[in-house]
């Protein structure tokens, strides 16, 4: 393999870990405040996709617009969400809770077959993310350079807001032990709100941004990267919104490396994800940054 070609899978590498590492931080925030793996959240992915595809083609909002509303309208969504399927259940057993994300899950996505349909869409990408830059020996195209740079920018964001603001001390003192946040005069629930607020909107930026990489719609195309972005979340320490981003990176650059230098093993490349998962819980089972805790019963 020449310099220019490795160079090459390695941008690809990059560009992919950072989409994951986007989708996995929602995972992250919102088991480190309820303790809850969020199911829906790869549907909030694919929703965040089908808002721009339409407010870019029945609307025909300039696609800058489409985008921000289409966060906006999916944050929304994640709050809405959160009130309906989970914060009546918060005092019940967690397998009631668990439950409940799966059945939110199925119904999204049977309901975008009813809506949209279930014949994949062509989403229609700006010809800005399609431009070609050459960096010596290697071609990249726009969008893949955006979205390391992207995902990077956001992090630093959210990591200012958990450690530098009082909504983020608020977070903390959540994730640490809810009834004492409570009790010290916290408002949990829009705490919780602002949480699955904002992990919905990073799913909606991961989803348009996942849409003008691959541009096809579908209602089940949130399943596999959020599957994948789950496991991302827990290689990393889920919970520890730097160790989402660290299992995402990790898990782009091997699937993308392994079928590089092993491109016979394409076919089964969406396994390596459940292979590094195995090695990881097996030699650390908190994740690679994850700290060992007693789970509350």
């Amino acid at each position: 393999m020449s310099i220019g070609n490795f160079l090459q899978h390695i941008s690809n590498a990059l560009s992919l870990g950072s989409l994951y590492a986007l989708i996995a931080i929602g995972y992250t925030m919102v088991y480190g405040i309820l303790r809850l793996i969020n199911f829906a959240h790869g549907d909030v992915f694919m929703l965040g996709g089908y808002a721009a595809f339409y407010l870019i083609t029945f609307l025909f909002m300039p696609w800058w617009v489409a985008f921000i509303v289409a966060f906006g309208l999916t944050g929304v969504f994640g709050v809405a969400l959160e009130r309906v399927a989970y914060r009546p259940l918060r005092n019940s057993p967690k397998i009631s809770i668990m439950i409940s994300a799966i059945g939110a899950s199925f119904l999204i996505e049977n309901l975008a077959t009813v809506i949209f349909g279930g014949r994949p869409k062509g989403f229609p990408v700006p010809n800005v993310f399609n431009r070609v830059v050459h960096i010596g020996a290697v071609s990249v195209v726009n969008i893949s350079l955006l979205i390391p740079v992207l995902t990077a920018v956001l992090l630093s964001v959210l990591l200012v807001i958990v450690h530098r603001t009082k909504t983020g001390m608020a977070m903390r003192a959540v994730s640490t032990d809810l009834a004492a946040a409570r009790l010290m005069g916290i408002d949990v629930n829009r705490i919780v709100s602002f949480t699955f607020g904002a992990g919905s909107i990073l799913a909606a930026i991961g989803g348009v941004m996942w849409s003008v990489k691959y541009p096809q719609l579908n209602p089940t195309m949130g399943m596999v990267p959020g599957l994948k972005c789950f496991i991302a979340a827990v290689i990393g320490g889920i919970g520890n919104i730097s160790g989402a981003v660290l299992g995402g990176l990790l898990l782009g650059f091997i699937e993308i490396m392994i079928i590089a230098f092993l491109p016979t093993l394409t076919g089964y490349r969406d396994a390596f994800a459940f292979v590094l998962l195995i090695v990881v819980l097996m030699v650390k089972p908190s994740g690679l940054m994850g700290k060992n805790q007693i789970e509350k019963v």
